[in-house]
């Protein structure tokens, strides 16, 4: 009697975990979407946060002129037409605070134009 109830526990315990593997696998690798706009001067938010690991979508409108958002340690940018929207995506592998500056000329406040993206464990 023991011998076909391990087989039957046994085979229970991979379901269970397949099951429970694949729910949260496919959990992870939705990305998570932040929206952000850009106008003359800043973004809005002007600081992130999000987890190493986890794949990001950042989804940027421009409400006025062109405008770009280039991160140099992260080898990411992306560039936004007049009253356009754009898309960086990406997994962050590293930890660490990286700030973000627009990337097209926009005017005179351009150089001060900055985004703080900060990647947690």
């Amino acid at each position: 009697m023991k011998k076909k109830r391990v087989p039957m526990v046994v085979s229970f315990g991979v379901l269970a975990a397949m099951f429970f593997g694949a729910h949260s696998a496919s959990a992870q690798e939705a990305p998570h979407r932040i929206e952000i706009t850009a106008k003359r001067f800043s973004y809005e938010p002007s600081e992130i946060t999000v987890k190493k690991g986890q794949p990001v979508v950042l989804v940027i409108k421009s409400l006025d002129t062109a405008h770009g958002l280039r991160f140099r340690e992260l080898n990411l940018n992306v560039t936004i037409g007049k009253n356009g929207a754009g898309e960086l995506s990406f997994t962050p592998d590293k930890a660490g605070d990286f700030t973000g500056h627009c990337s097209v000329f926009c005017g005179s406040g351009h150089g001060g134009m900055s985004l703080m993206l900060h990647v947690v464990n």
